[in-house]
């Protein structure tokens, strides 16, 4: 997704070149045998499957997200812990947090943080480019890696995703088009995610998953990703024959996300 404009047109250009240049860092700082030696390496994963499926949950996958390049400052104010808490506690089957620091103001201390305070799934919401941030998900605690088909090549999605299967993680792929799902889907996903938003110029529109859903094969989870802020849309969602809705900036922009999102789920 390339653009020569100097507006947001580029900005996902602009987050992976970032990207590299923080993974040869981390490369350089980190030694991998200490990553595999940290508290949370040898937990075993939480099934993402599990908690999505299972009825006595919402499906919701809630995101904790402090800013981001089209909002600005979207809810700096609270800790991980009480948001990720709230949400737990309002339903939520897998929490997702942001670790870039850059354009969506999280680092890896949050998820490190979140893991601590809760006992469900969690997504490394990131911008996965290289095996380092693998093995680093799984060091952070999370069960969960996400893989952007708009900045991976298939080749690259099925290598990352066989290293996340063989930590024993859980994997969801996003795509924004049927060109994408076409060309990205694998046997190590568990899940596809459809991102309602262009990450290109942030337009939104949860038509994109209605227009994707059958193409996407039966046996992966199908989450719903993004601009979700009416309760009722995930109604139409599950009748078109999604299991999972990733919703964060719809929760976060209040004061209180977890009030938000009981009240959100009350709706439903």
């Amino acid at each position: 997704m390339k653009s020569s404009q100097s507006g947001p047109g580029n900005i996902l250009d602009r987050i992976v070149e970032k990207k590299r240049e923080e993974i040869e860092f981390s490369k350089l700082e980190i030694p991998l045998l200490k990553l595999e030696q940290s508290e949370f390496f040898t937990r075993e994963c939480f099934s993402l499957r599990d908690f999505i499926l299972n009825p006595a949950r919402t499906g919701i996958i809630a995101e904790f997200k402090r800013k981001s390049p089209s909002k600005g400052i979207i809810n700096d104010k609270l800790s991980v812990q009480e948001v990720t808490n709230g949400y737990a506690a309002a339903g939520a089957s897998a929490l997702s947090v942001l670790t870039d620091e850059s354009f969506f103001g999280g680092n890896n201390r949050d998820l490190i943080a979140a893991r601590k305070a809760n006992t469900i799934p969690l997504l490394r919401k990131d911008f996965m480019l290289d095996e380092f941030q693998v093995i680093e998900a799984k060091a952070l605690g999370a069960d969960i890696i996400l893989l952007i088909a708009s900045i991976l090549n298939p080749n690259e999605i099925k290598n990352l995703a066989k290293l996340a299967k063989s930590l024993g993680m859980n994997v969801l792929l996003e795509v924004h088009n049927l060109d994408e799902l076409n060309r990205s889907l694998c046997e190590d996903l568990d899940a596809v995610g459809v991102n309602n938003r262009n990450l290109g110029d942030f337009s939104v529109s949860i038509q994109h998953s209605f227009d994707l859903v059958d193409h996407i094969p039966s046996e992966f989870l199908k989450i719903s990703e993004s601009g979700i802020s009416d309760p009722k849309k995930i109604a139409d969602l599950k009748r078109a024959g999604f299991h999972g809705f990733l919703i964060g900036e719809n929760f976060m922009k209040e004061v209180d996300p977890g009030k938000a999102m009981k009240e959100f789920v009350a709706q439903i």
